[in-house]
């Protein structure tokens, strides 16, 4: 018959419990929702006592705990890990990193780092199939004594696992000063529905800990609603009840044969050697170098047509002429202020970007909404480069330049040129351009459409003379022009008849001088002399 022990019978057989494993290990496995594939498994302690069945860990794990028995327990299940990883070994079965936890009070008073890596090295398990998986409750009160433990297994190379994560009220900060490996999400976040202002912590817990490189692991997962939701949110490992309940021993070694296994991979692959919580620490060098000695710039997530401003400096701030504060911009969407075709464009650079590794520019217009001056519309030059991954998630490095006064002003240049372009061609007028020191003439769009000339011609006049543009008893006259120019002529001017047709034009040049009274540049144009036939 099944019976709930007391406290005192609970003592009295803890060493008869662990001399015949009635204490032992079931196994939970840790899955990837995407792939399907698991990914490693958990230990879990069990009472099962001979006469009155099992014990339920909330009744007796408390018991030992009390009465400071909990590290030999905790030992022991252990032990039977790395028996089991010497089964798997010695008969050439899959094997995969299984977690084993580790109480506060194991590291009071007690070398448990030095007594599992002894047993460790008594089963010659290799150190990467072992995890050691601590409470964020245990961390609370006792940091630097578990700063020292940390430092410890690191050093052996165990990889660390923070359960509960969120339970507690000191999350962020215990994960701000212990360097665990890997998360394990507390689902009760959730507390049974999915999305929801729990979901929106969950979100940003996640976010948080793949630019820290950390892998999460949403344990207690019981529908699949709750792993699909994980999953959109970048948490794709998944421990609980919709995959598998804690698996007795001999279950566990038949399921490990069955299922594909992967790696659990780092979330993040920071490029260029940047290490993720530097650049978040507000007193970095690489937080300096970026709010202080770098031009405007910001960081933005991507991910599938999705973004999220991260990171901008007061430079940004100012360059793009809004009068609001960094708090207020991140979490933003940058599209919201991007037309539909310039979303486009600045997507189709990001993309570009992402398959290069290379930088990349885009510039495009844009609203700048600000308290002061409303709405009004900019064009941003944009210098971009992914610094980071996160599976599908990309970090995005941008360097910003507010080059709308520029931008206008070429406009305006390109619509004069229009009108210039237009009146030349009532007027059959051409015009071009002679630098005197280089002797590069830039001839206008008719010069190049009529004559066949190039945007640059080079050496010139011989190229014109050559081509028969001025006819061959007027090149040594022309070719004499040159050099009055060169040598400081104002103006010259005269009837060229040209082409192989003789067609008579006004020849015009008119000379520019540099401050010292130096020809530099010569302007020339043609006009079609027009006969009075009157």
């Amino acid at each position: 018959m099944e019976k709930k022990l007391t406290e005192p019978e609970f003592l009295d057989g803890i060493e008869e419990a662990i001399k015949y494993d009635h204490i032992y290990a079931v196994y939970q496995p840790q899955i990837n929702h995407s792939t399907k594939r698991m990914i490693g498994a958990e230990a879990l302690m069990r009472w099962k006592h001979p006469v009155f069945g099992v014990q339920m860990p909330g009744d007796f794990i408390p018991v030992l705990e009390k009465n400071n028995l909990i590290f030999t327990a905790d030992l022991h299940i252990f032990e039977l890990v790395c028996r089991f990883q010497r089964k798997c070994m010695d008969e050439r079965r899959p094997m995969i990193p299984i977690s084993v936890n580790m109480s506060r009070y194991d590291i009071y008073n007690k070398d448990y780092v030095g007594e599992i890596e002894k047993i460790r090295l008594k089963y010659d398990v290799p150190v990467e199939y072992l995890r050691i998986e601590i409470t964020e409750s245990s961390a609370i009160g006792g940091s630097e004594l578990m700063k020292s433990v940390l430092e410890k297994l690191h050093g052996l190379g165990y990889l660390v696992e923070m359960d509960d994560f969120g339970s507690g009220y000191s999350s962020l900060n215990i994960l701000k000063d212990l360097e665990v490996d890997i998360i394990k999400l507390d689902m009760r976040f959730l507390q049974g529905k999915v999305g929801g202002r729990g979901g929106a912590i969950l979100g940003s817990v996640i976010q948080m800990a793949n630019w820290l490189n950390t892998p999460v692991i949403a344990e207690g997962v019981e529908s699949i609603d709750q792993a699909d939701y994980m999953k959109s949110i970048g948490c794709n490992y998944i421990q609980g009840y919709l995959y598998s309940r804690p698996l007795e021993e001999s279950d566990f070694f038949e399921a490990i044969a069955r299922v594909i296994h992967e790696p659990l991979q780092k979330t993040v692959d920071l490029l260029k050697n940047m290490d993720a919580s530097k650049f978040w620490n507000p007193a970095s060098l690489e937080t300096l170098i970026f709010s202080n000695f770098v031009g405007p710039a910001c960081v933005f997530s991507y991910e599938d047509g999705k973004t999220e401003m991260l990171r901008v400096n007061d430079k940004y701030l100012r360059e793009i002429g809004m009068s609001v504060t960094e708090k207020e911009i991140i979490g933003t969407d940058p599209w919201v202020n991007i037309s539909e075709e310039g979303r486009r464009s600045y997507e189709k650079v990001i993309k570009r970007a992402i398959e290069t590794g290379e930088e990349k520019e885009h510039e495009g217009w844009r609203k700048a909404d600000s308290k002061c001056c409303g709405e009004n519309r900019i064009c941003v030059r944009s210098h971009i480069r992914v610094i980071g991954t996160a599976g599908k998630q990309y970090l995005i490095y941008a360097l910003v330049q507010n080059v709308t006064a520029e931008k206008r002003k070429f406009d305006e240049y390109s619509e004069n040129e229009r009108r210039f372009k237009a009146a030349f061609e009532q007027a059959n007028v051409y015009a071009w351009e002679w630098d005197i020191e280089t002797k590069e003439m830039r001839p206008c769009f008719r010069c190049m459409r009529d004559l066949g000339l190039p945007p640059v011609v080079e050496n010139y006049p011989e190229p014109a003379i050559e081509a028969g543009i001025f006819p061959p008893d007027y090149a040594d006259m022309y070719r004499g022009w040159m050099k009055d120019i060169a040598n400081g002529c104002g103006t010259k001017e005269g009837i060229i008849p040209l082409t192989v047709g003789r067609v008579p034009f006004y020849v015009r040049y008119t000379t520019e001088f540099d401050e010292n009274g130096r020809p530099m540049k010569a302007y020339g144009s043609a006009t079609l002399v027009v006969e009075n036939k009157e």
